[in-house]
Protein backbone atom coordinates (compact mmCIF):
# COMPACT_ATOMS: atom_id res chain seq x y z
CA UNK A 1 0.00 0.00 0.00
CA UNK A 2 2.79 2.29 -0.40
CA UNK A 3 5.81 3.43 1.61
CA UNK A 4 4.21 4.20 5.09
CA UNK A 5 7.99 5.43 6.32
CA UNK A 6 6.90 8.40 3.48
CA UNK A 7 3.94 9.52 6.05
CA UNK A 8 4.82 8.43 9.34
CA UNK A 9 6.84 8.42 12.15
CA UNK A 10 10.32 6.34 12.26
CA UNK A 11 8.71 4.23 15.58
CA UNK A 12 5.57 3.36 13.49
CA UNK A 13 4.91 -0.05 13.32
CA UNK A 14 5.54 -0.91 9.56
CA UNK A 15 4.97 -4.27 9.71
CA UNK A 16 1.86 -4.56 11.53
CA UNK A 17 0.36 -1.77 9.61
CA UNK A 18 1.18 -3.44 6.13
CA UNK A 19 -0.37 -6.94 7.50
CA UNK A 20 -3.41 -5.61 8.41
CA UNK A 21 -3.74 -3.14 6.02
CA UNK A 22 -3.24 -6.14 3.14
CA UNK A 23 -5.85 -8.48 4.65
CA UNK A 24 -8.60 -6.16 4.73
CA UNK A 25 -7.57 -4.76 1.05
CA UNK A 26 -7.89 -8.38 -0.03
CA UNK A 27 -11.25 -8.95 1.75
CA UNK A 28 -12.79 -5.49 1.02
CA UNK A 29 -11.80 -6.27 -2.82
CA UNK A 30 -13.77 -9.39 -2.48
CA UNK A 31 -16.71 -8.16 -0.72
CA UNK A 32 -16.64 -4.98 -3.57
CA UNK A 33 -15.94 -6.97 -6.46
CA UNK A 34 -13.06 -3.92 -7.08
CA UNK A 35 -11.15 -6.33 -9.34
CA UNK A 36 -14.00 -7.93 -11.36
CA UNK A 37 -13.55 -5.81 -14.46
CA UNK A 38 -15.08 -7.47 -17.55
CA UNK A 39 -15.40 -6.66 -21.41
CA UNK A 40 -18.78 -4.50 -20.74
CA UNK A 41 -17.61 -2.72 -18.05
CA UNK A 42 -17.49 1.37 -18.67
CA UNK A 43 -15.43 3.87 -17.47
CA UNK A 44 -18.24 4.81 -14.80
CA UNK A 45 -18.47 1.76 -13.10
CA UNK A 46 -14.84 1.37 -12.76
CA UNK A 47 -14.71 4.36 -11.33
CA UNK A 48 -17.94 3.65 -8.98
CA UNK A 49 -15.45 0.56 -7.47
CA UNK A 50 -12.58 2.53 -7.10
CA UNK A 51 -14.91 4.73 -4.98
CA UNK A 52 -16.07 2.59 -2.77
CA UNK A 53 -12.85 0.76 -2.30
CA UNK A 54 -11.62 4.12 -0.98
CA UNK A 55 -14.28 4.78 1.67
CA UNK A 56 -13.10 1.50 2.46
CA UNK A 57 -9.85 1.80 2.85
CA UNK A 58 -10.38 4.80 4.59
CA UNK A 59 -12.08 3.62 7.40
CA UNK A 60 -9.97 0.78 7.92
CA UNK A 61 -7.13 2.88 8.03
CA UNK A 62 -8.07 5.12 10.79
CA UNK A 63 -9.50 2.10 12.41
CA UNK A 64 -5.89 0.78 12.71
CA UNK A 65 -4.39 4.11 13.78
CA UNK A 66 -7.71 5.00 16.08
CA UNK A 67 -7.26 1.47 17.79
CA UNK A 68 -3.37 1.49 18.36
CA UNK A 69 -2.49 5.43 17.89
CA UNK A 70 -3.71 9.26 19.06
CA UNK A 71 -4.50 10.97 15.95
CA UNK A 72 -6.36 13.26 17.16
CA UNK A 73 -4.37 16.00 17.30
CA UNK A 74 -2.64 15.24 13.96
CA UNK A 75 -4.40 13.44 11.30
CA UNK A 76 -3.02 15.19 8.20
CA UNK A 77 -0.80 12.68 7.68
CA UNK A 78 -2.98 9.45 7.36
CA UNK A 79 -5.16 11.96 4.89
CA UNK A 80 -2.06 12.00 2.99
CA UNK A 81 -1.27 8.07 2.73
CA UNK A 82 -4.41 7.26 1.90
CA UNK A 83 -5.09 10.34 -0.70
CA UNK A 84 -2.04 9.41 -2.39
CA UNK A 85 -2.53 5.38 -2.31
CA UNK A 86 -5.95 6.44 -3.45
CA UNK A 87 -4.43 8.47 -6.66
CA UNK A 88 -1.96 5.50 -7.82
CA UNK A 89 -4.25 3.04 -7.33
CA UNK A 90 -6.39 5.10 -9.59
CA UNK A 91 -4.47 5.69 -12.26
CA UNK A 92 -2.77 2.17 -12.74
CA UNK A 93 -6.46 0.85 -12.88
CA UNK A 94 -7.50 3.47 -15.35
CA UNK A 95 -4.34 2.90 -17.35
CA UNK A 96 -4.77 -0.97 -17.18
CA UNK A 97 -8.38 -0.41 -18.37
CA UNK A 98 -7.73 1.17 -21.55
CA UNK A 99 -4.86 -0.68 -22.11
CA UNK A 100 -7.22 -3.89 -22.23
CA UNK A 101 -9.39 -2.02 -24.31
CA UNK A 102 -6.70 -0.99 -26.77
CA UNK A 103 -5.38 -4.39 -26.83
CA UNK A 104 -8.28 -5.73 -27.68
CA UNK A 105 -9.79 -3.39 -30.59
CA UNK A 106 -6.51 -2.48 -32.18
CA UNK A 107 -4.34 -5.27 -31.95
CA UNK A 108 -7.48 -8.01 -32.05
CA UNK A 109 -6.17 -10.04 -28.92
CA UNK A 110 -8.32 -11.76 -26.79
CA UNK A 111 -11.30 -11.54 -29.16
CA UNK A 112 -14.50 -13.78 -28.98
CA UNK A 113 -16.42 -15.11 -31.97
CA UNK A 114 -20.17 -14.98 -31.34
CA UNK A 115 -23.19 -15.60 -33.18
CA UNK A 116 -26.74 -13.95 -32.44
CA UNK A 117 -29.81 -15.76 -32.84
CA UNK A 118 -32.70 -14.31 -33.38
CA UNK A 119 -33.40 -10.70 -35.09
CA UNK A 120 -35.87 -8.30 -33.30
CA UNK A 121 -35.12 -4.53 -31.47
CA UNK A 122 -33.08 -6.26 -29.36
CA UNK A 123 -30.89 -8.21 -31.40
CA UNK A 124 -30.79 -5.38 -33.60
CA UNK A 125 -29.37 -3.29 -30.85
CA UNK A 126 -27.27 -4.92 -29.78
CA UNK A 127 -25.60 -6.30 -33.38
CA UNK A 128 -24.96 -2.36 -34.09
CA UNK A 129 -23.37 -1.70 -30.10
CA UNK A 130 -20.71 -4.54 -30.72
CA UNK A 131 -20.08 -3.24 -34.72
CA UNK A 132 -19.25 -0.14 -33.23
CA UNK A 133 -17.49 -0.56 -30.08
CA UNK A 134 -14.87 -3.54 -30.82
CA UNK A 135 -12.61 -2.48 -27.88
CA UNK A 136 -15.69 -5.13 -26.12
CA UNK A 137 -13.72 -7.76 -27.97
CA UNK A 138 -16.42 -8.99 -29.86
CA UNK A 139 -16.42 -10.93 -33.34
CA UNK A 140 -20.09 -11.31 -34.77
CA UNK A 141 -19.65 -13.97 -37.26
CA UNK A 142 -23.19 -14.18 -38.01
CA UNK A 143 -27.03 -13.00 -37.71
CA UNK A 144 -29.90 -15.71 -37.93
CA UNK A 145 -33.57 -15.01 -38.11
CA UNK A 146 -35.39 -17.21 -36.68
CA UNK A 147 -38.88 -16.01 -38.63
CA UNK A 148 -36.96 -16.72 -42.13
CA UNK A 149 -38.50 -19.89 -43.93
CA UNK A 150 -35.23 -21.65 -44.43
CA UNK A 151 -34.51 -21.38 -40.44
CA UNK A 152 -33.51 -24.24 -38.47
CA UNK A 153 -31.68 -24.74 -35.25
CA UNK A 154 -29.81 -27.23 -36.94
CA UNK A 155 -28.00 -24.77 -38.93
CA UNK A 156 -26.95 -22.69 -35.67
CA UNK A 157 -25.06 -25.45 -34.20
CA UNK A 158 -23.66 -26.84 -37.87
CA UNK A 159 -22.00 -23.26 -38.02
CA UNK A 160 -20.89 -22.80 -34.65
CA UNK A 161 -19.07 -25.92 -34.74
CA UNK A 162 -17.61 -25.78 -38.14
CA UNK A 163 -16.83 -21.95 -37.40
CA UNK A 164 -15.39 -22.45 -33.91
CA UNK A 165 -17.83 -19.83 -32.74
CA UNK A 166 -16.68 -19.11 -28.63
CA UNK A 167 -20.62 -17.43 -27.65
CA UNK A 168 -24.11 -17.46 -28.65
CA UNK A 169 -26.45 -14.86 -28.24
CA UNK A 170 -30.31 -16.52 -28.24
CA UNK A 171 -33.20 -13.87 -28.00
CA UNK A 172 -35.21 -15.65 -25.37
CA UNK A 173 -38.50 -14.00 -27.50
CA UNK A 174 -37.29 -15.63 -30.81
CA UNK A 175 -37.07 -19.21 -29.93
CA UNK A 176 -39.13 -21.62 -28.10
CA UNK A 177 -39.14 -23.45 -25.16
CA UNK A 178 -37.95 -26.87 -26.89
CA UNK A 179 -34.98 -25.05 -29.04
CA UNK A 180 -33.87 -23.16 -25.95
CA UNK A 181 -33.65 -26.57 -24.05
CA UNK A 182 -32.01 -28.08 -27.32
CA UNK A 183 -29.85 -24.80 -27.42
CA UNK A 184 -28.43 -25.48 -23.65
CA UNK A 185 -27.69 -28.78 -24.14
CA UNK A 186 -26.02 -28.41 -27.36
CA UNK A 187 -23.76 -25.23 -25.85
CA UNK A 188 -22.92 -27.25 -22.35
CA UNK A 189 -22.23 -30.61 -24.54
CA UNK A 190 -19.90 -28.37 -26.63
CA UNK A 191 -18.27 -26.23 -24.69
CA UNK A 192 -19.73 -23.32 -26.16
CA UNK A 193 -20.96 -19.66 -23.66
CA UNK A 194 -24.37 -19.14 -23.94
CA UNK A 195 -26.11 -16.08 -23.38
CA UNK A 196 -29.82 -14.81 -23.11
CA UNK A 197 -30.67 -11.66 -24.43
CA UNK A 198 -33.70 -11.26 -22.49
CA UNK A 199 -36.98 -8.18 -23.00
CA UNK A 200 -36.43 -5.13 -20.85
CA UNK A 201 -40.14 -4.82 -20.27
CA UNK A 202 -40.10 -7.98 -18.70
CA UNK A 203 -36.79 -8.45 -16.78
CA UNK A 204 -37.96 -6.09 -13.91
CA UNK A 205 -40.23 -9.10 -12.20
CA UNK A 206 -37.81 -11.93 -12.88
CA UNK A 207 -34.98 -12.73 -9.76
CA UNK A 208 -32.36 -12.32 -12.94
CA UNK A 209 -28.32 -11.41 -12.74
CA UNK A 210 -27.45 -9.53 -15.88
CA UNK A 211 -25.56 -7.19 -17.38
CA UNK A 212 -25.94 -4.80 -19.92
CA UNK A 213 -24.02 -4.40 -23.57
CA UNK A 214 -25.23 -0.42 -24.28
CA UNK A 215 -28.94 -0.47 -23.62
CA UNK A 216 -29.37 -4.33 -24.08
CA UNK A 217 -29.56 -6.56 -21.20
CA UNK A 218 -27.76 -9.48 -21.39
CA UNK A 219 -27.70 -12.89 -18.95
CA UNK A 220 -25.76 -15.95 -19.05
CA UNK A 221 -26.95 -19.38 -18.54
CA UNK A 222 -24.55 -19.97 -15.61
CA UNK A 223 -21.79 -18.59 -13.45
CA UNK A 224 -19.00 -19.80 -13.07
CA UNK A 225 -16.88 -18.35 -10.40
CA UNK A 226 -13.33 -19.12 -11.32
CA UNK A 227 -13.85 -17.22 -15.09
CA UNK A 228 -13.38 -14.38 -12.72
CA UNK A 229 -9.68 -13.23 -13.03
CA UNK A 230 -8.95 -13.06 -8.70
CA UNK A 231 -10.46 -16.50 -8.30
CA UNK A 232 -8.02 -17.65 -10.96
CA UNK A 233 -5.49 -16.36 -9.08
CA UNK A 234 -6.30 -16.82 -5.80
CA UNK A 235 -6.92 -20.71 -6.03
CA UNK A 236 -3.87 -20.80 -8.53
CA UNK A 237 -1.92 -18.99 -5.69
CA UNK A 238 -3.34 -21.77 -3.60
CA UNK A 239 -2.43 -24.66 -5.84
CA UNK A 240 1.65 -23.26 -6.22
CA UNK A 241 1.56 -22.61 -2.21
CA UNK A 242 0.30 -26.56 -1.67
CA UNK A 243 1.82 -28.57 -4.47
CA UNK A 244 4.94 -26.88 -3.69
CA UNK A 245 5.20 -28.31 0.00
CA UNK A 246 3.77 -31.68 -0.77
CA UNK A 247 6.70 -31.86 -3.21
CA UNK A 248 9.46 -30.36 -0.90
CA UNK A 249 8.25 -32.09 2.08
CA UNK A 250 7.09 -35.67 1.23
CA UNK A 251 8.15 -36.28 -2.85
CA UNK A 252 11.21 -35.52 -1.93
CA UNK A 253 11.92 -38.55 0.21
CA UNK A 254 9.22 -40.64 -0.76
CA UNK A 255 9.76 -40.69 -4.34
CA UNK A 256 12.74 -42.90 -3.95
CA UNK A 257 11.67 -45.35 -1.82
CA UNK A 258 8.40 -46.20 -3.10
CA UNK A 259 10.50 -46.20 -6.52
CA UNK A 260 12.38 -48.85 -4.97
CA UNK A 261 9.73 -51.06 -3.70
CA UNK A 262 7.73 -51.02 -7.10
CA UNK A 263 10.98 -52.29 -8.70
CA UNK A 264 11.86 -54.65 -6.36
CA UNK A 265 8.76 -56.42 -6.98
CA UNK A 266 7.75 -55.45 -11.01
CA UNK A 267 9.72 -54.28 -13.91
CA UNK A 268 9.13 -51.74 -15.80
CA UNK A 269 9.46 -47.58 -14.92
CA UNK A 270 8.43 -45.85 -11.57
CA UNK A 271 6.49 -43.61 -12.74
CA UNK A 272 3.24 -43.97 -15.34
CA UNK A 273 1.62 -41.69 -17.81
CA UNK A 274 -1.55 -41.36 -19.27
CA UNK A 275 -3.46 -38.96 -21.60
CA UNK A 276 -6.40 -36.95 -20.42
CA UNK A 277 -8.13 -34.01 -21.18
CA UNK A 278 -7.81 -31.41 -18.93
CA UNK A 279 -8.59 -27.52 -19.10
CA UNK A 280 -10.86 -26.63 -22.38
CA UNK A 281 -10.57 -30.19 -23.36
CA UNK A 282 -6.92 -30.13 -23.82
CA UNK A 283 -4.80 -33.07 -23.51
CA UNK A 284 -1.88 -33.46 -21.00
CA UNK A 285 0.46 -36.04 -19.58
CA UNK A 286 -1.13 -37.35 -16.33
CA UNK A 287 1.34 -39.06 -13.72
CA UNK A 288 0.63 -41.62 -10.85
CA UNK A 289 3.03 -44.04 -9.80
CA UNK A 290 2.70 -47.20 -11.56
CA UNK A 291 0.28 -49.44 -9.60
CA UNK A 292 0.26 -52.15 -12.48
CA UNK A 293 2.48 -54.46 -14.37
CA UNK A 294 2.87 -53.25 -18.06
CA UNK A 295 0.13 -54.29 -19.83
CA UNK A 296 -1.41 -53.19 -23.59
CA UNK A 297 -4.80 -52.18 -21.57
CA UNK A 298 -3.60 -49.79 -19.68
CA UNK A 299 -4.72 -46.69 -21.57
CA UNK A 300 -8.12 -48.36 -22.31
CA UNK A 301 -9.44 -50.32 -19.90
CA UNK A 302 -10.12 -48.80 -16.71
CA UNK A 303 -9.20 -50.77 -12.99
CA UNK A 304 -11.84 -53.34 -11.84
CA UNK A 305 -12.50 -55.04 -8.49
CA UNK A 306 -10.04 -57.62 -7.85
CA UNK A 307 -7.91 -56.61 -11.20
CA UNK A 308 -5.02 -58.90 -12.10
CA UNK A 309 -2.98 -56.33 -13.62
CA UNK A 310 -2.49 -54.81 -9.61
CA UNK A 311 1.35 -55.32 -7.95
CA UNK A 312 0.58 -56.09 -4.63
CA UNK A 313 2.69 -52.67 -4.14
CA UNK A 314 0.06 -50.90 -6.49
CA UNK A 315 -2.77 -52.39 -4.29
CA UNK A 316 -1.66 -50.82 -1.04
CA UNK A 317 -0.37 -47.42 -2.98
CA UNK A 318 -4.09 -47.39 -4.39
CA UNK A 319 -5.73 -48.15 -1.60
CA UNK A 320 -4.20 -45.23 0.49
CA UNK A 321 -3.99 -42.69 -2.38
CA UNK A 322 -0.28 -42.77 -2.61
CA UNK A 323 -0.21 -43.76 -6.19
CA UNK A 324 -2.11 -40.04 -7.01
CA UNK A 325 0.85 -38.03 -5.22
CA UNK A 326 2.91 -37.20 -8.68
CA UNK A 327 0.11 -35.35 -9.75
CA UNK A 328 0.88 -32.74 -7.66
CA UNK A 329 3.43 -32.27 -10.19
CA UNK A 330 0.66 -31.52 -12.82
CA UNK A 331 -0.88 -29.35 -10.25
CA UNK A 332 2.53 -27.13 -10.26
CA UNK A 333 3.33 -27.36 -14.07
CA UNK A 334 -0.68 -25.63 -13.82
CA UNK A 335 -2.11 -28.47 -16.07
CA UNK A 336 -4.48 -29.72 -13.02
CA UNK A 337 -5.49 -28.11 -9.47
CA UNK A 338 -5.68 -29.50 -6.05
CA UNK A 339 -9.53 -29.77 -5.90
CA UNK A 340 -11.36 -30.33 -9.26
CA UNK A 341 -13.21 -32.85 -11.66
CA UNK A 342 -11.18 -36.08 -11.87
CA UNK A 343 -9.67 -36.06 -15.56
CA UNK A 344 -10.56 -39.02 -17.26
CA UNK A 345 -8.78 -41.23 -20.06
CA UNK A 346 -8.91 -39.63 -23.05
CA UNK A 347 -10.91 -43.36 -24.71
CA UNK A 348 -13.38 -42.37 -21.69
CA UNK A 349 -13.83 -38.93 -22.12
CA UNK A 350 -15.01 -39.33 -25.86
CA UNK A 351 -17.51 -42.24 -25.00
CA UNK A 352 -18.63 -40.34 -21.67
CA UNK A 353 -19.24 -36.98 -23.68
CA UNK A 354 -21.93 -39.26 -26.04
CA UNK A 355 -23.57 -40.97 -23.57
CA UNK A 356 -23.97 -38.71 -20.87
CA UNK A 357 -25.44 -35.08 -20.87
CA UNK A 358 -23.35 -32.19 -19.55
CA UNK A 359 -20.53 -34.61 -19.06
CA UNK A 360 -18.09 -31.56 -21.40
CA UNK A 361 -19.15 -29.33 -18.59
CA UNK A 362 -16.76 -30.42 -16.45
CA UNK A 363 -14.07 -29.19 -18.80
CA UNK A 364 -14.81 -25.64 -18.14
CA UNK A 365 -12.05 -25.44 -14.98
CA UNK A 366 -9.23 -27.51 -14.49
CA UNK A 367 -9.24 -31.08 -13.08
CA UNK A 368 -8.49 -32.17 -9.78
CA UNK A 369 -6.54 -34.37 -7.50
CA UNK A 370 -9.10 -34.67 -5.59
CA UNK A 371 -13.01 -33.39 -5.97
CA UNK A 372 -16.24 -32.85 -4.89
CA UNK A 373 -17.37 -36.41 -6.50
CA UNK A 374 -14.94 -38.47 -5.24
CA UNK A 375 -15.53 -37.40 -1.40
CA UNK A 376 -19.50 -37.83 -2.28
CA UNK A 377 -19.41 -41.43 -3.13
CA UNK A 378 -18.38 -41.35 -6.67
CA UNK A 379 -14.68 -42.58 -6.99
CA UNK A 380 -13.12 -45.06 -8.97
CA UNK A 381 -14.41 -47.46 -11.25
CA UNK A 382 -17.59 -46.74 -13.33
CA UNK A 383 -19.81 -49.27 -12.53
CA UNK A 384 -23.35 -48.36 -13.43
CA UNK A 385 -25.02 -45.67 -15.26
CA UNK A 386 -25.51 -43.57 -12.13
CA UNK A 387 -22.49 -43.36 -11.01
CA UNK A 388 -20.85 -41.53 -13.95
CA UNK A 389 -24.32 -39.40 -13.75
CA UNK A 390 -23.76 -38.47 -10.10
CA UNK A 391 -20.23 -37.49 -10.72
CA UNK A 392 -21.05 -35.19 -13.45
CA UNK A 393 -24.15 -33.73 -11.05
CA UNK A 394 -21.46 -33.42 -8.24
CA UNK A 395 -18.87 -31.67 -10.59
CA UNK A 396 -21.24 -29.55 -12.22
CA UNK A 397 -22.51 -28.10 -8.69
CA UNK A 398 -18.69 -27.67 -7.83
CA UNK A 399 -18.06 -25.91 -11.02
CA UNK A 400 -20.95 -23.19 -10.34
CA UNK A 401 -20.19 -22.85 -6.46
CA UNK A 402 -16.41 -22.74 -5.82
CA UNK A 403 -15.39 -20.94 -3.19
CA UNK A 404 -12.11 -21.36 -1.29
CA UNK A 405 -13.50 -22.86 1.70
CA UNK A 406 -14.87 -25.62 -0.63
CA UNK A 407 -11.77 -26.69 -2.15
CA UNK A 408 -10.89 -26.45 1.84
CA UNK A 409 -13.56 -28.62 3.10
CA UNK A 410 -13.01 -31.60 0.07
CA UNK A 411 -9.19 -31.60 1.32
CA UNK A 412 -10.30 -32.01 4.59
CA UNK A 413 -13.05 -34.72 3.52
CA UNK A 414 -10.14 -36.46 1.45
CA UNK A 415 -7.51 -36.61 4.10
CA UNK A 416 -10.42 -38.60 6.14
CA UNK A 417 -11.14 -40.81 3.66
CA UNK A 418 -7.60 -41.68 3.32
CA UNK A 419 -7.10 -42.63 6.74
CA UNK A 420 -10.98 -44.40 7.01
CA UNK A 421 -11.04 -46.33 4.26
CA UNK A 422 -12.89 -46.84 1.03
CA UNK A 423 -14.85 -49.29 -0.30
CA UNK A 424 -13.97 -48.21 -4.33
CA UNK A 425 -10.22 -47.50 -3.48
CA UNK A 426 -9.06 -50.50 -5.36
Amino acid sequence: MGSTSFFFAADFDNISFSIFIGICWIVGSIQLEFYQIHRNTTLFQVLWKILKQFVMFLFIVFAFFGYYYQIANNSMPVFQYVSSVFVIISVIKIIVFYAFKIYRQSLGGNFRSIVIVGKNEHTTQLHKFLKVNTDYGYRIKQMFDTSFTGYSLAQVKEYVTAHKVDEIFCSVSDVNDKELLELTDFADNNMRTLKFILDKENIRSKQLKYEYYGSTPVTSLRKIPLDDPVNQFAKRSFDILFSGIVIVGVLSWLTPLIGLLIKLESKGPVFFKQSRNGLDYQEFECYKFRSMRPNDRAHIHQVTRGDQRITKMGKLMRKTSIDELPQFFNVFKGDMSVVGPRPHMVSHTHMYAERVDKFMVRHFVKPGITGLAQVSGYRGEVETEEDIIGRVRNDIHYIENWSTMLDLNIIARTVRNIFTGEDKAY
